[in-house]
């Protein structure tokens, strides 16, 4: 059964799962859907058009689903979608996307901390972890396995790679390479994320074996210390070092940058 407590707001046309809690003084929109064992905390808002996953952690003050921030938007119908085993700690802000039947979209077994941002039309992966502060802009896209440090901010349309991270308070306005970390104001490429690449102990879905770890460090060193043009850089890891599975991925994401790499 589903536990509501009495000061809440449910709209009747939302769509509740099994044993999901709601708690005081939350409110839950018109057309919004809550999967099972899904806990909302109190004061909490889940604004129209939104979805939520089974087994999610809303905490305390968030909004998740609030209208798109975009000057542009014009209170058209847009989502917010959102998987399951996320969690969600005090504050977290998500907003609806920006464009007509649009969404903005996060997936399963994150963790944002307090205050964390998502704005419209952004996408989020698998598996990350935002500090507090963190800062998530319009039009981004977050892959799988990234870390955010507290008060990073990512500006509009940058992408971070799958297993990357940005360092606490960077300022990333451009593209941040899988398997990589960056800091800074703005924010470089420092080195191989080492230890994110061999949290097998954490989380076995984001390590990867030492040899992977080696050939990514042998390609740092050519693409972001040689000093060379990117796309010479790229040409000389195809030609001297041998491709794998994350090699690859690593030069097309860099070959497909359009905001550029900061290195």
């Amino acid at each position: 059964m589903n536990k509501i407590h009495q000061t809440a707001i449910v709209s009747p046309k939302a769509e509740l799962g099994a044993d999901v809690e709601i708690g005081p003084y939350s409110i839950v929109g018109d057309d919004v859907e809550i999967g099972d064992g899904t806990i909302i905390g109190p004061h909490v808002q889940i604004g129209q058009w939104t979805a939520l996953g089974e087994k999610c952690k809303v905490f305390f003050g968030c909004t998740i689903g609030n209208p798109s921030k975009d000057l542009k938007y014009g209170g058209w119908r847009s989502y917010v979608q959102i998987g399951n085993r996320n969690v969600f700690r005090e504050y977290v802000s998500i907003s609806r996307a920006s464009t007509r039947e649009g969404a903005t979209t996060i997936g399963d077994d994150n963790l944002l901390m307090n205050w964390a941002n998502v704005a419209h039309d952004t996408v989020v992966g698998d598996r990350t972890i935002m500090s507090n502060f963190a800062t998530i802009a319009g039009h981004v896209i977050i892959q799988d396995d990234v870390r955010l440090g507290a008060h990073a901010a990512i500006h509009p349309f940058v992408r971070v790679g799958k297993m990357a991270i940005a360092g606490a308070c960077s300022k990333c306005v451009q593209d941040i390479p899988p398997f990589m970390l960056s800091d800074g104001h703005p924010a470089r490429v420092r080195s191989v994320n080492i230890i994110g690449l061999g949290s097998s102990q954490t989380n076995p879905l984001s390590s990867l074996p030492s040899e992977t770890v080696q050939i990514l460090r042998k390609a740092y060193r050519i693409l972001f210390r040689a000093k060379l043009p990117l796309r010479q850089a790229i040409n000389r890891v195809r030609n001297e070092i041998e491709l794998n599975e994350e090699l690859e991925y690593l030069l097309k994401f860099l070959e497909n940058s359009q905001r550029g790499i900061g290195f």
